[in-house]
């Protein structure tokens, strides 16, 4: 029997533990993001000023899934939205509850800091973990479209 996961924000420390997974996250969606935009994103986790954080789930001291999540600001509500950007549990360690467990952290950081909603997007092929946001959230409706400036 696997011992429990423990979800934690990041520390400077984690840098080595997390970019693997960050680029297993990038292998998963068939992208590359370039090492420059990494470090910023990097720094900005650990920057308190900065609205953006990363958490990283731990089973027997071994980092085995990420979550990125970014407060900002909502007309329709006094209180932030938490967009959940970036979710990737390690090749072996998925269907265990670990997604739902580093979710389960961005919902309680969202609570403890006042937010009103957290919203995240997936790829329309993302079907496992579709299940999963199917139990725990509720589908919006909308379609999203974009444009890169």
């Amino acid at each position: 029997m696997s011992s429990a996961v423990e979800i934690r924000p990041i520390t400077a420390d984690d840098h080595a533990v997390w970019l693997p997974l960050w680029q297993g996250y990038q292998r998963f969606y068939k992208t590359t993001i370039d090492e420059a935009t990494s470090a910023v994103t990097w720094q900005r986790f650990l920057d308190p000023a900065e609205p953006m954080h990363a958490a990283l789930a731990w089973r027997d001291g071994e980092a085995i899934g990420m979550v990125h999540f970014i407060y900002h600001r909502s007309c329709w509500t006094q209180g932030d939205y938490v967009y959940l950007q970036d979710l990737f549990v390690a090749e072996g360690q998925r269907g265990g509850g670990i997604g739902a467990t580093l979710i389960e952290h961005v919902y309680a950081d969202a609570r403890a800091n006042g937010a009103s909603r957290v919203h995240w997007l997936t790829h329309e092929t993302n079907t496992d973990a579709m299940f999963l946001y199917d139990r725990i959230a509720d589908r919006s409706g909308f379609v999203q479209y974009r444009k890169i400036i």
